[in-house]
């Protein structure tokens, strides 16, 4: 068997950081809108995530932040004049779409693509498809940069594939990771594929929020990846009801062992004996199920238990769950959380990381980061300035403490000076994750 690990390549949190209430269905974004953030506070936030898992021995890569504001998408859409002249008319004239603009919203990165290794895939590479994120428009403006990104991560197209993002139309909604699981025996060893839908292409829906990700998305991406041992369960409806707007809300698998509450599958027995079947002679799976009446969907999504990283922690026999601190605050999640760890279950302990700042907008630690599975080959081959190490930490810090903002309103989104100050940090930030000189469409204009 190849020796492989599993990657996580986390996003780095923008300047621009901030609660505007961009995303129906997301509670806590739509809690908080209006409030004040910390953009400087949350990008060293998601850096001290990262060190955590460097400490624990993890690989773990930076994935840059977009540049924002997105004054091309402004001037695509009739918006003339000198950058700043468009952002000032825009914020006038159509404040919502200026605020989607505005959005940092690249930062939660298991959004960022579907991921199949090269275990699972009919030719021997890494397949990444970057979502289209069409159901929000402040995330559909992602994909071109996203697919850029991840490009200059995994340059080696022997070895990885990554993809455009599908058609963008609602047929082919797409919303990336978050609703990808992948369980195996070892990292290195063939898995089984969870690919979690919500709704059909031609399905009339009628729920109250969004049901984001379509059966026929996650079709195409397991055909164009080739993407082994498939299977396609359904999200539960009352889920998406309950502010569950993506499956790693409710729902998290590593290894063996899938993690995740009653509510989580419109039909759990179904799922169970699709999984079985699929990883016949390859695994035993164990499915560790919450009910309801232990953790009640308005606690789940408060806590954000199931959006935690569940961890194979080098020595360690029993997973790791690092969970957010809301999870150790609520105490219905709390006494949940540590009873998987009192047992004698897959999950062997619960550690708590402060991502508050993301949390506020309905992002959790697992939404921060997207994982690649890699072989030693592969890993070597991504580009070892985005490796995270403890030198790039202490650079990245000092350039958020110099370039970053402690305060952001929603309405100093307005301020050209934001604008000059994102475009100067982000320019900084090519040099330092050598991205080259033309990464940024600002970069690139003459």
């Amino acid at each position: 068997m190849i020796s492989a690990c599993e990657a996580n390549c986390d996003g780095l949190v923008g300047p621009t950081h901030s609660y505007v209430g961009l995303s129906p269905g997301n509670l806590a974004s739509t809690r908080n809108a209006g409030e004040v953030s910390n953009p400087r506070g949350a990008a060293l936030e998601g850096l001290a995530k990262m060190r955590r898992l460097y400490d624990l021995g993890l690989p773990q890569f930076v994935l840059p932040p977009h540049e924002r504001p997105a004054v091309g998408f402004l001037k695509s859409i009739g918006f003339s004049g000198a950058d700043e002249v468009v952002l000032e008319d825009a914020w006038k004239v159509a404040p919502a779409l200026a605020a989607a603009a505005c959005s940092a919203s690249s930062m939660w990165a298991a959004n960022a693509a579907t991921v199949t290794p090269s275990a699972d895939a009919a030719d021997g590479r890494v397949h990444l498809s970057p979502a289209n994120l069409l159901t929000n428009l402040h995330r559909s403006l992602e994909g071109e940069q996203t697919t850029r990104a991840l490009r200059r991560l995994f340059p080696d197209e022997q070895r990885f594939a990554v993809h455009d993002p599908l058609p963008a139309q609602p047929h082919f909604a797409d919303e990336g990771a978050a609703n990808h699981v992948r369980l195996c025996a070892k990292q290195g060893a063939p898995g089984v594929n969870l690919f979690v839908w919500g709704r059909e292409a031609w399905e009339h829906w009628n729920g109250a929020f969004p049901a984001r990700q379509t059966r026929e998305a996650f079709e195409a991406i397991q055909r164009r990846h080739g993407a082994a041992r498939s299977i396609f369960p359904r999200q539960a409806k009352a889920a998406i009801a309950g502010g569950a707007f993506h499956n790693d809300v409710v729902c998290v698998g590593t290894r063996e062992c899938l993690f995740f509450h009653e509510r989580a599958f419109e039909d759990r027995g179904l799922m169970e004996r699709e999984v079985r079947a699929a990883a016949e002679g390859l695994f035993e799976p164990t499915f560790v199920e919450v009910s309801e009446a232990d953790l009640p969907m308005a606690d789940l999504v408060a806590s954000y238990l199931f959006n935690s990283q569940l961890l194979v922690v080098p020595g360690e026999d029993r997973l790791l769950l690092l969970a957010p601190v809301e999870t150790r605050d609520n105490p219905r999640a709390h006494a949940v959380a540590e009873g998987l760890a009192a047992s004698n279950g897959p999950i062997g302990r619960v550690e708590y990381v402060d991502v508050r700042q993301s949390m506020r907008n309905g992002g959790g630690p697992a939404c921060l980061r997207l994982r690649v599975v890699l072989t030693e080959d592969e890993l070597a081959a991504a580009n070892p300035a985005q490796r995270f190490m403890p030198g790039l930490h202490t650079t990245l810090a000092a350039w958020v403490e110099r370039r970053y903002r402690d305060r952001l309103a929603p309405n100093d989104l307005a301020d050209p000076l934001l604008l000059t100050e994102s475009r100067e940090a982000l320019d900084e930030l090519t040099q330092i994750l050598d991205l080259g000189g033309d990464f940024y469409p600002f970069q690139r204009v003459s």
